[in-house]
């Protein structure tokens, strides 16, 4: 699933505008059996919406700061879900550098898990709003493919367990993908 989200087109139609992404990197989280999960210990209130069904965003706020959203993916009842990690402004970069006043430069305005959500203006709020209507006001649309030779994969990245996980993919040359930094002088686990 991972894969498939490169190069699709994450929609948010809100009071104030349209933003809309082109995903570049994503990172992908496995569930129980993968220790960088929040879904590793178990079903809570926090990580319900991992559960499924697919297509449906889960929100979580991150060192107290910021929010980051991931793409629900198994089935039913068996947790899983892609973050999204990077993307490039296809429409509304005005009201994305209004929800962003720092970034400098425009591949830094959805450059980031958290600068993702931030441009998108995705918060807590919007935490299981299923991707897949029409008419919800999140909307993930198949954008153009990505050709496999444009595609790299590599570790996750700023998680401190399952660093070796081949499990970040990212559309090769884009300026808005994530430099890769090693996990681990954090204990918190920021994925998904």
């Amino acid at each position: 699933m991972a894969r498939f989200l490169l190069g699709c087109e994450l929609v948010s139609d809100s009071p104030q505008g349209v933003v809309r992404v082109r995903l570049v990197e994503v990172e992908a989280y496995r569930g129980q059996d993968d220790p960088a999960s929040h879904c590793y210990r178990g079903r809570t209130e926090r990580n319900a919406v991992m559960f499924g069904p697919a297509g449906h965003l889960y929100v979580y706020f991150v060192y107290g700061m910021h929010f980051c959203i991931n793409v629900v993916c198994l089935t039913d009842g068996r947790p899983g879900a892609v973050l999204l990690r990077a993307g490039e402004i296809l429409e509304g970069a005005e009201l994305a550098r209004d929800r962003r006043p720092a970034a400098r430069k425009e591949s830094a305005l959805a450059g980031g898990p958290a600068r993702l959500a931030g441009a998108l203006g995705i918060t807590r709020e919007c935490n299981g709003v299923d991707l897949t209507r029409s008419d919800s006001p999140i909307r993930l649309l198949r954008g153009c493919a990505v050709a496999d030779e444009d595609v790299r994969s590599g570790p996750r990245v700023g998680v401190s367990t399952a660093t070796e996980l081949p499990w970040r993919s990212w559309v090769h040359g884009s300026p808005a993908v994530s430099s890769y930094r090693r996990g681990g002088r954090r204990k918190v686990t920021h994925g998904n």
